[in-house]
């Protein structure tokens, strides 16, 4: 098995890889590092979640040439959800290098910190493929100097109508780049894009291997008003467990919330990869043993970690693949044993959850917090076993004649000097949680799923065919303006002076106004609710296509035609 000092990365880019706990490169991470490495164009087949972003972002940033300020790499991404997640996984990835930038550009986003960025510049631009496009003919964006570009869940651009933009952005590049392209699958459409414009491309194929065991229970929390050490904490109280893992993600995260636990009264211990090998054995040898009862690590220090008590695992920052999720809630349910995993999920991190869940091939169910009632039963209980407990064991004479004592001499009921007492042994701590605070009320958002005729209505908006708009400006319009997922965009109908698109009939008044403002083809929307008109369905997963003009393919860098310019404008 490979590891990440053998691929011959830069060594700053290494140590950040160390910091972040990596252990060895996924199989997509070991084969195609070393080929972008060497120069060579890559087709890549695998899922998200298989850590892709860090197989071409690590050499990306280890042939960067940091003084130069116009970009040398463009990573095409189809929603701006994504694109967020790439540059920020370029920065992290980043840490150490000195003068790097990164610039994500998007549809939905003014165009005002963008044009500043690119002013400013940045070797690493990552952009959805209508927004790319829109800054070349603004002229704001110069790709002369661009040695790699990545194409990122190509098969999803193609679903959402934008390979059109994707082709002209690989005109309009240098013809020496290299160029990897990535995709779930591989449609006819994909691999003809990879036969035109890929240079002898290596093509490298990772089936997901991960898999998780059926006797762990997963759930997740969605990491919303309490803070995730009050929600650890409550977890702590409430669930029944043997011992747990806690994976954070940082070194120094293992020793402060290990403080945190210890403070609250809870038996924990602290490993990471700065820990010595005997201290480390000292510790997971307390954890066998019953002298520890949680364990608070990161990935690389868990390695090798077989303790047969541990019931539960908790994710307390979520993985960065899902590989690493299947190794780190493998530490549970072992031997045949029943196991708990849970994994706490910020907003922006549930694009991950996805992934994993879609690696893995199980359903990872949401789970309630436990209420501060259930955690005042469980605080009362306990302090009611102790005393019982303390009673059972005697030697007690010598404290019930001071009490008897001050009974008579203050004369003071025992019941509130044992109340004093209490008070006293318990500190500054409260005994018991505070209500919680009454929720605002918010809109809350319908689930994203694909809609269906029974939940779908047909709205109407104010461009179309001769306004060159396309199924692709109009999916990215609503949901970078929207915040709707592509999965509830249903078909789509252009025609002549308007279009017909299918979207969820519950969409709210105010959102509706909000995308009425939306520009498109230098249009507003002008979304409404389409009376007395029937929407025809056309191919192309769920959008007509008929208004599509034919591909053109006449070499990489031949010039489009005059009449399929268009001029730039607000798209995803």
């Amino acid at each position: 098995m490979s590891t990440f000092d053998s691929l011959d990365l830069d060594s700053r880019v290494l140590q950040v890889i160390t910091e972040l706990g990596y252990e060895t490169p996924s199989s997509i991470q070991a084969e195609t590092i070393p080929t972008l490495l060497s120069g060579r164009d890559v087709v890549g087949q695998a899922q998200t979640g298989t850590g892709k972003t860090a197989a071409f972002a690590l050499p990306i940033l280890s042939n960067l040439n940091l003084e130069a300020k116009k970009p040398q790499a463009l990573v095409l991404a189809p929603t701006r959800e994504l694109a967020i997640q790439v540059a920020e996984a370029f920065q992290r990835y980043a840490a150490h290098l000195p003068g790097f930038h990164v610039l994500p550009i998007y549809g939905g986003q003014s165009y005002g910190p963008q044009l500043s960025g690119l002013r400013r510049g940045a070797q690493v631009i990552v952009g959805t493929p209508g927004r790319v496009i829109d800054h070349l003919d603004r002229g704001s964006l110069d790709l002369s100097e661009l040695t790699n570009l990545v194409l990122d869940e190509a098969d999803e651009m193609l679903r959402m109508g934008f390979i059109e933009d994707v082709e002209r952005i690989l005109r309009s590049v240098p013809e020496k780049r290299q160029v990897a392209l990535f995709s779930a699958t591989m449609p006819n459409a994909i691999r003809k894009i990879s036969q035109s414009y890929l240079n002898n491309p290596a093509e490298i194929s990772v089936k997901n291997k991960t898999a998780t065991a059926t006797n762990i229970s997963q759930r997740y929390w969605p990491v919303r008003g309490v803070h995730k050490l009050d929600a650890l904490t409550r977890i702590l109280e409430v669930e029944t467990f043997d011992a747990m893992i806690v994976f954070v993600r940082t070194k120094q995260l293992t020793e402060e919330l290990t403080e945190k636990l210890r403070a609250r009264g809870f038996s924990a211990a602290a490993i990471n990869g700065d820990i010595a090998q005997a201290q480390r054995e000292r510790t997971i040898g307390q954890l066998r043993d019953g002298r520890t009862d949680i364990l608070v690590a990161t990935d690389v220090a868990a390695r090798g970690l077989d303790v047969d008590r541990i019931s539960h695992v908790l994710n307390y920052d979520i993985p960065h693949d899902s590989e690493s999720y299947v190794h780190r809630i493998g530490r549970t349910g072992r031997a045949g044993r029943s196991g708990e995993a849970i994994l706490f999920v910020s907003p922006r991190e549930r694009g991950m959850l996805r992934s994993i869940e879609k690696a893995t091939k199980q359903s990872i169910t949401q789970m309630e917090l436990p209420s501060v009632d259930a955690v005042n039963d469980q605080r009362l209980a306990r302090f009611a076993q102790n005393i019982t407990d303390k009673l059972e064991s005697g030697g007690l004479s010598v404290f019930q004649g001071l009490v008897e004592e001050y009974e008579r001499t203050h004369d003071v009921p025992a019941a509130e000097i044992a109340a004093a007492l209490a008070s006293m042994a318990q500190g500054d701590q409260p005994l018991l949680l505070q209500p919680d605070p009454e929720p605002v009320e918010k809109q809350r958002r319908a689930p994203e799923r694909e809609i269906t005729g029974s939940d779908s209505a047909v709205f109407r908006v104010e461009v179309g065919r001769r306004n060159r708009v396309t199924p692709g400006a109009l999916v990215g319009a609503l949901a970078n303006e929207g915040g709707l997922s592509s999965k509830r965009i249903g078909h789509i109908d252009i025609r002549d002076e308007h279009s017909l698109v299918e979207l969820p009939s519950e969409i709210p008044e105010d959102m509706l106004r909000k995308l009425s403002k939306t520009q498109v083809a230098g249009r507003g929307l002008r979304i409404s609710r389409a009376e007395g008109e029937v929407l025809e369905r056309g191919g192309g997963g769920g959008r007509s296509g008929r208004d599509k003009p034919k591909p053109h393919r006449k070499g990489r860098n031949s010039p489009r035609p005059a009449e399929n310019k268009r001029p730039a404008r607000e798209r995803g």
